[in-house]
């Protein structure tokens, strides 16, 4: 049985100081969502959750998203990196449990946690903790789904893709867990993250761009099966499970 220390275990040494491109990549698409969909907030105080080596929080510094930035990762290799960095307004990032987080209820006017719930054992506990200690909630994830995707499964779990969303998926297990939806998008990834994705896979690479094109014709479709599913929230909702 896994426990919480191996899982731990398993991040702990994920970041190096080796510069990855599609990492680099993945964090502008990532931070200019947070940026779109949370902006009219302002926002003072911004708790990343699930932070990695940082490189979501040194955008939004960059460009002056907040007065103060916090980040927490069960990564110590993470944590290490993102101390590394240049960011003026992080006021701390620390390693945690990947559950228990260290605030106080409130105590942020926002938290986001991108690509990070499809990673979590126990999602929902995640979810209310983040809820907890701040006042709206801003969540993306990868549309991993496919009606075959149990084929897939080496592939996904490569990545540390332990759960499976839909847009729908996903906002079923936010209402459920009391929050409402204040804005949300459904969208592809950018040029920049699909010509690493599929480097040397020319076939494939046109594949998508043919399908990206059909999703982009049909808003419908495009609410099924986008490449990430970003979506602001807060806690006001009425529907729970308890």
């Amino acid at each position: 049985m896994q426990t919480k220390s191996d899982y731990k275990s398993s991040y702990d040494n994920q970041y190096q100081d080796t510069i990855i491109e599609w990492r680099q990549a993945g964090a502008d698409c990532k931070a200019k969502n947070v940026v779109a969909l949370c902006a009219h907030l302002k926002a003072k105080k911004v708790l990343e959750v699930g932070c990695g080596e940082g490189s979501i929080l040194q955008l939004l510094d960059q460009w002056n998203f907040c007065d103060a930035l916090y980040g927490v990762d069960i990564s110590e290799s993470g944590i290490a990196q993102t101390k590394k960095k240049a960011i003026a307004k992080l006021v701390e990032a620390q390693v945690y449990d990947g559950y228990k987080l260290p605030y106080p209820d409130g105590f942020f006017d926002l938290a986001y946690c991108s690509h990070v719930i499809e990673h979590v054992e126990f999602p929902r506990q995640v979810i209310r903790e983040i809820k907890r200690v701040s006042k709206h909630q801003f969540y993306e994830v990868p549309i991993d789904f496919g009606f075959y995707v149990d084929k897939k499964i080496k592939h996904f779990l490569a990545y540390g893709h332990i759960n499976i969303f839909t847009p729908a998926l996903f906002r079923y297990l936010l209402l459920s867990e009391g929050q409402r939806v204040i804005k949300d998008k459904c969208d592809l990834y950018p040029d920049a993250v699909n010509k690493i994705l599929f480097a040397g896979k020319r076939a494939a690479y046109v594949k998508y761009k043919m399908k990206a094109m059909v999703l982009r014709a049909i808003p419908y479709l495009m609410g099924i099966k986008p490449s990430y599913y970003s979506v602001l929230v807060d806690g006001s909702g009425d529907a729970k499970i308890f």
